[in-house]
């Protein structure tokens, strides 16, 4: 990867891309290679194979997809089943057809079993059924890590690179209320509840189930330095986690002082709390060197700074 290499992100302006276009324009790449959806629809064969061929990117970055939180994963299913696998496929078979040097693909730790145990090896993908209300974004987002198995494995390279971050967070989330996830809604949530000045809030689910937050840009260092690095098959996927997680309980009390919410906090028993606990091990990719450097009250502060820059005004 040089300077000039030609680098596409696709999903540029989602959280995880975003954060990819901010290392390589502040770290003097010049060749970053991008397009909006209302021009480029990766769900279509002919749009992606058309793109390709005219740009020829040497290093991919496949953040595009269709993500969202517990309630639109719970209700549209289908939805996250059909688009991503759309996208991972064409953009898979553009890259191998257009001979990409590198694409990195991102999985999700919802595709771990509900109940596992703790961290989460990479070898346990498949051991048992994902938490009920993400099993459509867990199965494809699974199908595009057996694909990037599949295409190395056929013609004999490591190309294809499948990671699986934990819960990413940071500038440029999603603070949509509905679509949202956990971080991203609560942080929307207090700041709400202060300005409107209102005597209490009630929270999803019980706030016992713990998560491992990882702030993007360290995934995106962690990316960086995976294609930085000669790995074999076998190493694929690479869980990316901090090492340790946070009950939602605990989470929301953090985040409810760094807003400065001076109300009472409830819990809705009556909703959903899903996976009891997500922890993954991490230790791929700590033994190429990488580390996390950004713990969860820095990253909340900076999360929270963005979202006051960014969206609360």
């Amino acid at each position: 990867m040089n300077f000039d290499s030609k680098i596409y992100i696709a999903g540029h302006k989602g959280l995880i891309g975003s954060a990819f276009v901010r290392f390589f324009e502040k770290n003097g790449f010049t060749n970053i290679i991008f397009e909006d959806r209302d021009k480029l629809d990766l769900c279509s064969k002919t749009d992606t194979f058309e793109f390709f061929q005219r740009t020829q990117p040497e290093i991919v970055i496949l953040a595009a997809g269709k993500v969202g939180g517990i309630i639109s994963n719970r209700d549209c299913p289908a939805d996250f089943i059909s688009e991503n696998l759309s996208i991972q496929l064409n953009v898979f078979n553009a890259s191998l057809k257009y001979k990409v040097k590198k694409l990195i693909f991102f999985g999700s730790s919802c595709m771990y079993p509900k109940i596992s145990s703790q961290p989460m090896r990479e070898n346990l993908i498949g051991s048992g059924l994902p938490e009920e209300t993400s099993i459509g974004y867990a199965t494809a987002k699974n199908a595009g890590v057996q694909m990037c198995h599949a295409l190395n494995r056929q013609y004999n390279m490591t190309s294809f690179i499948s990671v699986i971050p934990n819960s990413a967070y940071g500038p440029n989330d999603n603070f949509d209320l509905i679509n949202s996830h956990v971080i991203a809604a609560l942080i929307h949530r207090f700041h709400e509840a202060k300005v409107l000045n209102k005597p209490s809030i009630s929270l999803w689910g019980s706030g016992v189930p713990k998560r491992e937050f990882v702030f993007v840009d360290d995934i995106v260092l962690a990316c960086i330095q995976i294609l930085k690095t000669k790995i074999s098959v076998d190493m694929l996927p690479i869980n990316i986690g901090v090492g340790k997680d946070i009950s939602i309980k605990m989470l929301a009390e953090k985040i409810k002082s760094i807003v400065g919410y001076s109300g009472e906090v409830k819990w809705d028993l009556t909703k959903p709390d899903g996976a009891p606990r997500k922890l993954l091990d991490s230790s791929r990719i700590r033994s190429i060197g990488w580390r996390s450097i950004t713990d969860i009250d820095a990253g909340l502060k900076l999360t929270y700074e963005w979202f006051l820059k960014n969206i609360a005004k």
